[in-house]
């Protein structure tokens, strides 16, 4: 989705639809993205420690990028923080999908350890 509406997005841009928007909107566009993946990272907390990176450091780049709008260096920053998040979103799916796929764990990612029932009883009360 996101690739999408980034070329939706632009495309817009070029094509005159924004004609009046300036750099406040990338700087929207990006904080808008960065909302959406806080909200999955702290779902992502009971999946897998790999998947908390991925999203960390997507919340992370997503921000550096909307501050980028104004700063030359946190935009290239940015660039740098975006190949980490892709390649550990590159290691995390190709790790997820081999341990699914034979059984095992060929490729740590740090799997989620449910809390025992003594330990949420005690959150209850």
């Amino acid at each position: 989705a996101f690739w999408i509406s980034l070329a939706a997005f632009i495309w817009g841009h070029e094509g005159g639809l924004f004609a009046m928007a300036g750099q406040i909107d990338m700087f929207l566009y990006f904080a808008t993205w960065g909302v959406l993946s806080a909200g999955l990272w702290l779902i992502t907390f009971r999946i897998s420690k790999a998947l908390v990176f991925v999203f960390g450091s997507l919340v992370l780049l997503f921000a550096l990028l909307a501050i980028g709008e104004y700063s030359t260096a946190v935009h290239k920053i940015a660039g740098y923080v975006g190949l980490v998040c892709g390649g550990s979103a590159i290691y995390t799916g190709y790790a997820t999908v081999l341990n699914e796929t034979w059984k095992g764990n060929f490729l740590p990612v740090g799997a989620y350890v449910a809390p025992s029932n003594s330990e949420t009883e005690d959150l209850k009360a």
